[in-house]
């Protein structure tokens, strides 16, 4: 049974083996068709690739038919072998030569038995010898036809996987080129959208923009001179750098630029004076511009999703109007003792940092509702102890961290209505009490600190009465000492006589 590579069957595979360099192949008088591709009908070969890249396009690129090429390497490596080797012998010459071999196998046990059984052969081993070469000889004929059979066998399935390989290979790049073509379609299409806005803004004032989702790789520095822009939005893009000349949007109210690949932000950006809502969130920062402090009209500032391994020192101090402060997911270690100046901070998300602990200006924060400080894990052990000072917090988050015991004046957060302490080892309040709800915690954290308090002025009202004991003890001392005294001057100033040891000692 010939084994052809039918252009039909393998259309991918035939016309890449078209474009390798040709082998000639043995002539043979038999009329077994080559089981191998050829080159004889250039006009087939022809027609066969015209009509395949008609059919698929991407074939012709070069990149896609080196990789094909790289791909069946195999293919043609044993396709080379079997056009040294030949054709496939059909499937009545490999059943006679299996046929031949048991044949010879079986009269070689005879012919063994024979030779053994002689009773005037004395040399039985040099004719066991000469009669199993002969038969090796034979056999290794038939031998070949199976090991060529076999071959071709192999190659059949080959051929089946290098056609199913690079199919996929096709579709696959069929796919890469289909995103290029849509990439380069919207970035033109970006380009007239941005061109077409600038045009716009130099006519007509502009106080909106929203190039948001664009896959927008580069901001032009003209966009600085749209002086009425209030809102820009640029979340989802592709861009790595904020121009400088952002500066020049003075009016501008919000300013979006989370889900790009941002590194860092332009130190301009703190000339943007009226600012309220930023969000950088979503980028690759690792610090935030000491200039962004300047920004003092900012109520939003959205910097999750970076990484950031601190906050500037000042922010605090400047940034007073900040009412939602988003930080989390970062690498943040500590937050600046200026965060207890934001006395306008309703809002604040650490979850997922690094913290090792809050700076005891935290307790500053009495406008804060709501604070989640879960999972930094084993860097945060404790709070500090102004962290009852919070008045107006309501919901806490203090989850997988490893807080041993709650502030002491804990019980003094009247507002809290939701409270979660899951995975910390906490000592105080106990489990049984945790399990009971944030009221239970409040009731017994309030109780142990009124119980502390007790104790104290206790300890203060001994402290006194000890300190008035003293004192009486000192007054009557005195005036013993001023009696006596006075006694002895009396004696110095009579007429009496005078006692000259006393003298000398007074």
């Amino acid at each position: 049974m010939a084994t052809e590579l039918n252009p039909k069957n393998f259309p991918v595979l035939s016309y890449v083996l078209d474009r390798l360099p040709s082998f000639t192949a043995k002539s043979s008088s038999s009329s077994d068709v080559d089981p191998l591709p050829s080159k004889s009908d250039p006009s087939s070969s022809s027609n066969h690739s015209i009509e395949i890249v008609t059919q698929m396009p991407h074939l012709a690129h070069p990149d896609v038919l080196a990789s094909m090429t790289n791909a069946i390497a195999d293919v043609a490596q044993t396709r080379s072998v079997l056009r040294t080797l030949g054709p496939r012998p059909d499937h009545e010459t490999v059943d006679k030569a299996r046929a031949r071999l048991r044949e010879i196998d079986a009269s070689l046990s005879e012919s063994f038995e024979e030779i053994a059984l002689s009773p005037n052969d004395i040399d039985v081993a040099e004719k066991e010898q000469k009669r199993r070469e002969a038969v090796d000889q034979e056999k290794t004929w038939y031998n070949s036809i199976l090991k060529l059979n076999e071959l071709h066998e192999s190659y059949e399935k080959l051929l089946k996987e290098a056609e199913e390989r690079l199919v996929r290979i096709y579709e696959s790049a069929e796919k890469n080129a289909a995103a290029v073509a849509e990439e380069e379609a919207a970035v033109v299409e970006v380009n007239e959208e941005v061109v077409s806005i600038l045009q716009q803004a130099s006519e007509n004032p502009l106080d909106r923009v929203d190039l948001s989702g664009r896959k927008l790789k580069l901001l032009p520095e003209a966009f600085g001179k749209i002086q009425g822009l209030l809102v820009l939005n640029l979340y989802n893009n592709q861009l790595q750098a904020i121009p400088d000349s952002i500066a020049g949007l003075q009016n501008l109210l919000e300013l979006d630029v989370s889900t790009n690949f941002l590194e860092t932000l332009p130190d301009s950006i703190g000339l943007l004076s009226k600012l309220k809502i930023l969000n950088v969130s979503c980028n690759k920062l690792t610090t935030l511009p000491d200039s962004i402090c300047h920004c003092g009209s900012l109520v939003v500032l959205d910097a999750s999703y970076n990484n950031l391994t601190y906050l500037p020192t000042n922010i605090g101090f400047e940034l007073v109007k900040v009412e939602k402060l988003l930080i989390h997911l970062n690498k943040i270690r500590s937050l600046p003792t200026s965060i207890g100046e934001m006395r306008s901070l309703r809002y604040l998300d650490a979850h997922f940092n690094e913290l090792n602990g809050l700076p005891n200006s935290f307790g500053l924060l009495t406008n804060l509702e709501y604070l989640n400080l879960s999972s930094n894990f084993s860097d945060l052990q404790d709070l500090p102890a102004s962290f009852g000072d919070l008045i107006s917090l309501q919901e806490l988050d203090l989850s997988n961290n490893q807080i041993h015991s709650l502030p002491d004046a804990f019980g003094t957060l009247v507002n809290l209505t939701k409270l979660n302490l899951d995975q910390n080892p906490l000592v105080v309040p106990p489990e049984e009490v945790v399990k009971q709800g944030v009221d239970a915690v409040k009731m017994y954290m309030g109780k142990r600190w009124v119980s502390m308090l007790e104790e104290e002025e206790k300890l203060a009202n001994m402290k006194d009465e000890m300190d008035q004991t003293n004192t009486d003890w000192l007054t009557r001392t005195t005036s013993k000492l001023k009696t006596y005294v006075t006694e002895v001057s009396e004696y110095l100033g009579s007429n009496s006589p005078r006692d000259p040891y006393l003298d000398q000692q007074l």
